[in-house]
């Protein structure tokens, strides 16, 4: 596994963990304003692990270059 994909995926795992907290959030007994906030939160990272995993995918599709 190349470092540029490695690095790719540990921040998967950073992004889904920020995520889980918006979603403990909108999980919760209702509040108006902490709920918008962690909705929009929420969609945000949401769309950034998407473009995460299509660069994720975009890595593992390209071949290693050879050397020699």
């Amino acid at each position: 596994m190349n470092e540029r994909l490695t690095t790719l995926i540990k921040a998967r795992e950073r992004m889904i963990e920020d995520r889980d907290a918006f979603a403990k959030v909108l999980a919760a007994p209702f509040d108006r304003d902490k709920a918008e906030r962690a909705r929009n939160r929420f969609i945000e990272i949401q769309t950034l692990v998407d473009a995460i995993d299509r660069a994720i995918a975009g890595e593992q599709a390209v071949p290693a270059p050879s050397i020699g």
